[in-house]
């Protein structure tokens, strides 16, 4: 019977100590990311580590100091929408980044229903991440009180009302949207209407906020179509709803670019044409925008800025840090373009 290969003896501290010519002690220095440690014995190890073939028990290491480098992606969205919605992805990819050059691991958990509430909450508990990054929570959001009771460090995408301390990176949603209101209001439209989606979150509540100011005494809650989700299928859906009741509507601001991409397309089928009947605006400058025909004229959202700041946040409470009072907002300059 052949007798089995015998398994490589995993390079040690010690291994690398002995090659470089110094003491365990510095080679664990330098291993850490520690100063003090001169610049010829630092070459001297680093050229040893490679020579003896060591690589960081990371996993040990994590256990000694309690923690696991993995850093949790909580989305709040149907499954569909995940995909569907670019500025998710944008802002999956911009905290990707930063915890990537924090050597921090991402842990993607979509909730969609009661039961993944109750999955992702048993993840949690379980102690597998460090820190959480909370996208397109609700107000009385049971996620975000699990996440309470753990005093697991944690930043959001957005700012709930419930959540008054909580450290949050964000936009002017109320503001962005009565700018751009105005805007289109300034082409001459008189018969301004709104779908208005996402009302369970705070995004949605204050783009409708800002649409209402924006038009002060003109405002008419029955040119207002209240949709579930910033989607494609939701805008079609209300655009055909409002033409319904409101036929003689010569502007619309739509909450999402997923969403104004479903107006032109209902808009289109009824015959109107865009800007000539109808001028349209909306919010994000996605992937929609740009492909949309006319190209659309938004509010940029600088969602991969969002997810790197929100990642930065996490990683700060990490180290201790304290957090800026009143969270952090960033830019959201208008991008006008051929639809209003």
């Amino acid at each position: 019977m052949s007798t089995p290969p015998l398994r490589r003896k995993r390079a040690t501290v010690h291994d690398v100590a002995v090659e470089a010519g110094v003491s365990r002690g510095t080679v664990s220095r330098v291993v850490n990311g520690e100063r003090y440690v001169s610049d010829e014995a630092r070459v001297a190890i680093e050229a040893a580590i490679v020579k003896v073939g060591y690589v960081p028990n990371n996993a040990a290491r994590n256990l000694v100091m309690q923690r696991t480098q993995a850093i949790g992606f909580i989305v709040h969205e149907p499954h569909s929408l995940f995909l569907e919605d670019p500025n998710i992805g944008e802002i999956l990819l911009g905290a990707n980044t930063a915890l990537s050059d924090a050597d921090y691991q991402m842990a993607c958990l979509i909730v969609d229903s009661e039961r993944d509430t109750d999955r992702v909450a048993r993840y949690l508990s379980g102690g597998f991440v460090d820190g959480v990054i909370i996208v397109s929570a609700r107000q009385n959001d049971p996620i975000t009180r699990v996440v309470e009771r753990l005093e697991i460090p944690a930043a959001f995408v957005g700012h709930p009302p419930d959540l008054a301390r909580a450290p949050f990176v964000g936009i002017d949603n109320r503001g962005s949207a009565r700018t751009i209101t105005e805007r289109l209001l300034g082409t001459g439209r008189t018969r301004v209407g709104m779908i208005a989606a996402a009302l369970d979150r705070d995004s949605g509540a204050d783009r409708l906020a800002g649409f209402t100011d924006a038009l002060g005494s003109r405002f008419d809650p029955t040119l207002v179509e209240r949709v579930p989700l910033y989607s494609y299928a939701a805008g079609r859906a209300g655009m055909h709803a409002l033409l319904e009741r409101a036929p003689d509507v010569d502007g619309i601001f739509a909450a999402s670019d997923a969403v104004a991409a479903g107006v032109l397309d209902a808009l289109r089928e009824a015959g109107r044409s865009v800007p000539g009947d109808v001028g349209v605006v909306g919010f994000d400058d996605s992937a929609w925008a740009v492909r949309a025909q006319p190209a659309l004229s938004t509010v940029h959202q600088p969602a991969e800025g969002l997810g790197r700041a929100v990642a930065e946040s996490v990683l700060s409470q990490l180290r201790g840090e304290d957090q800026p009072v009143g969270g952090i907002l960033l830019e959201t300059p208008i991008v006008w373009r051929d639809s209003a």
